[in-house]
């Protein structure tokens, strides 16, 4: 009865823990893309495992299964660490308790004898490896005038933004918070859905009504709205030491631009739990222009009917 009870547990977490699995792997754009989704090497990794797990308990069985055969047929376990002691006893060239009366010197003080133990070789061998290092590091660093460690920092650093300022002067498809535009798409509101209820909605809830977190459906914005602002509050993160992390490290930059785009589309939408305004209210200055120019030429328009 414990047995079945056992196994059925089992099978119940394996099951549960197989659907858990396949709805996080649902969450990404491409769920079997090992570039992309880090639940893929933890799968992999975990299946390794396993299989480790699994031969290490049968050749484990199998030893134990033979050592029990040979103490039946009188045979006597070799020492197993019987290689440890002959490496001790090369590379530290200790004498036996037995033999230490071959190598005691003759002089006494107070009753304490002392050895005439030799130097361990691993001891005399890094002897020698620091003098053959401090003679090549002074030839690098003194005589050759080698880079000191800030100076390769420097040039390392140098390097780097002009590989960076190369990619960005080609890349064609690097999203910033400069060159991000809203997507309307179908499919890519799914995918910023998706994104949001995985990472997001701890602290906003799934309709954005806000808990932790600001609402997200109102006008009223603490770092500014519009998809600009959004995308750079999601990548850089909120306000120092109270508002939201930077997520640049954990997610793309399309999806950055995703999941923004979807927290815009939430505006207007009615929550189940409204949190009170945050922030001040957002008016879009690209809205408002076209508007303003309206304005001016209905103005010029009727001014000049009335002349």
């Amino acid at each position: 009865m414990k047995r079945s009870f056992q196994s059925t547990v089992y099978v119940i977490f394996v099951i549960v823990t197989f659907i858990a699995l396949a709805k996080a792997f649902m969450v990404y754009e491409n769920p079997f893309n090992i570039y992309e989704n880090p639940l893929v090497w933890l799968a992999l990794i975990g299946f390794v495992l396993v299989v480790v797990l699994k031969e290490m308990v049968n050749v484990y069985a199998l030893k134990k299964a033979t050592d029990l055969q040979n103490e039946k047929d009188g045979i006597l376990p070799e020492d197993p660490n019987l290689w440890i002691k002959k490496f001790l006893t090369k590379w530290t060239r200790a004498k036996a308790v037995d033999q230490e009366e071959d190598i005691i010197l003759d002089h006494n003080y107070d009753g304490i004898r002392e050895l005439d133990n030799s130097l361990p070789p691993w001891w005399v061998y890094m002897f020698y490896a620091t003098i053959i290092f401090a003679v090549v590091y002074l030839v690098r660093f003194e005589v050759l005038d080698g880079d000191s460690q800030i100076v390769e920092y420097d040039k390392a650093v140098a390097e780097a933004r002009r590989e960076v300022n190369k990619y960005r002067a080609t890349a064609t498809d690097l999203i910033t918070a400069e060159n991000v535009t809203l997507l309307t798409d179908a499919k890519d509101l799914a995918r910023g859905k998706a994104v949001f209820n995985l990472n997001c909605a701890s602290c906003h809830l799934a309709d954005g009504g806000g808990q932790i977190g600001p609402n997200l459906t109102d006008e009223y914005w603490i770092l500014g709205g519009g998809i600009k602002n959004v995308f750079n509050t999601v990548h850089n993160g909120g306000r120092d030491g109270k508002g939201m992390i930077a997520w640049d490290k954990t997610l793309k930059a399309a999806d950055i631009a995703k999941v923004s785009s979807y927290v815009i589309s939430l505006q207007g939408t009615t929550p189940a739990n409204a949190k009170a305004p945050q922030g001040e209210k957002w008016v879009d200055p690209n809205a408002e222009a076209p508007k303003k120019a309206e304005e001016g030429a209905e103005e010029i328009e009727n001014t000049t009917k009335t002349e």
